[in-house]
């Protein structure tokens, strides 16, 4: 199958493409920088052409809630009526576990938004939510930190390693639409607080981490598992701890 993913040279689509070449598949990347833009539409009836499905993996530039609100409807849009006219039978997004639990952060609901795009749209399709990955540990300290101190949420997650969303993306891009959604997590939960303590420990970064049940994520206050995915989600296996010891071996 011709399977174009969008975002495709990014930390998750990239693994992606790899996965579904490993499988006979004919993965296009599709980017900005391979002159495909689904904000102007530039590129896209192009690299459709001959398309069974396509995998959005695309994410917005800024995290501001009127960019990224703009940056998901416009291109989700776009896409979608591309697809229609190139005639592509399965449409897969990704998207985050938790996203219509915590409507006060402009971020999920962007991505609320983009999912009820996708499913008025009439085309087949599948949406993957995940948590966090383990690769955004870094990030979710700087973005916490004032003065050298993080302050850091006390709320639940079940964060997962980006390999593994990669995956179950590849493969559900290989199978038959779903037409609804599928939750994929790590093996453990955790609060955020303590996975960023010993995320920061494990990297040597001697930065405090305080616990503050006040403090946001993505501009939402957790009250507790907001961010765990549900029954009859799909969990991985490998750890964070798993993940710290291959990092440091690789």
């Amino acid at each position: 199958m011709k399977i174009v993913v969008i975002g495709g040279t990014g930390l998750i689509g990239s693994k992606v493409v790899e996965h579904l070449t490993e499988h006979g598949h004919e993965a296009i990347a599709a980017s900005p920088n391979s002159g495909v833009n689904t904000i102007t539409g530039e590129g896209l009836a192009e690299v459709l052409t001959g398309a069974n499905v396509v995998v959005d993996v695309s994410n917005s530039p800024s995290f501001a809630d009127a960019d990224v609100l703009e940056f998901f409807t416009i291109s989700t849009t776009n896409l979608l009526a591309a697809e229609r006219e190139a005639g592509v039978t399965h449409h897969v997004a990704l998207s985050v576990v938790g996203a219509d639990r915590l409507p006060s952060s402009g971020y999920l609901r962007a991505k609320v938004a983009q999912e009820q795009l996708i499913e008025d749209s009439g085309l087949p399709y599948s949406i993957v939510r995940a948590t966090q990955f383990y690769e955004f540990v870094g990030r979710i300290a700087d973005a916490a930190t004032v003065d050298g101190t993080a302050r850091l949420s006390t709320g639940l997650m079940q964060p997962i390693a980006a390999a593994d969303v990669s995956a179950v993306v590849a493969r559900v891009a290989a199978g038959d639409p779903i037409n609804g959604t599928l939750e994929i997590g790590g093996p453990e939960q955790v609060a955020m607080d303590e996975l960023i303590r010993t995320g920061l420990a494990a990297k040597g970064d001697t930065r405090s981490v305080i616990s503050d049940p006040e403090a946001q994520y993505f501009g939402a206050r957790l009250s507790g598992d907001e961010l765990v995915p549900g029954p009859g989600a799909q969990l991985s296996s490998a750890t964070f701890s798993d993940w710290l010891a291959a990092e440091s071996a690789a």
